[in-house]
C-alpha cells in the first residue's frame, strides 16, 4: 500500500505507565492506517507538531497495539494543549 507523503493524524495520549507519564513520547493515530501491518510502513518517519512558527520534531519509533496506533517520540515533551490535535508528517 502506497501511503501519500503528507498525512495529518491526530495526538491520542502521552504513553503511560501505572505510575508514570512520558511528555516526550505520544500515541498517534492516523486515519489512513487502519490496521498495524498499514501502520508498520510509518515508523521511521518523522512528524511534527505546529506551535505558532516553529513545529517541535519527532519520529514514529514502534506500533502500540492492533488497531493502527503508532509511538512518535519528540525532542522536546510536549504541552497538554497538543493533546486531540494534529500532527503532520513531515519525512
Amino acid at each position: 500500500m502506497a501511503l501519500p507523503k503528507t498525512l495529518r493524524g491526530i495526538v491520542v495520549s502521552y504513553r503511560t505507565g501505572p505510575k508514570t507519564q512520558s511528555p516526550k513520547e505520544l500515541i498517534l493515530k492516523f486515519h489512513d492506517a487502519k490496521s498495524s501491518s498499514e501502520a508498520a510502513h510509518l515508523i521511521g518517519r518523522k512528524v511534527a507538531w505546529p506551535t505558532g512558527e516553529r513545529k517541535i520534531r519527532g519520529r514514529i519509533v514502534a506500533l502500540h497495539g492492533k488497531r493502527g496506533l503508532l509511538r512518535a517520540k519528540f525532542r522536546k515533551g510536549l504541552p497538554g494543549l497538543a493533546l486531540g490535535t494534529s500532527v503532520e508528517i513531515i519525512g
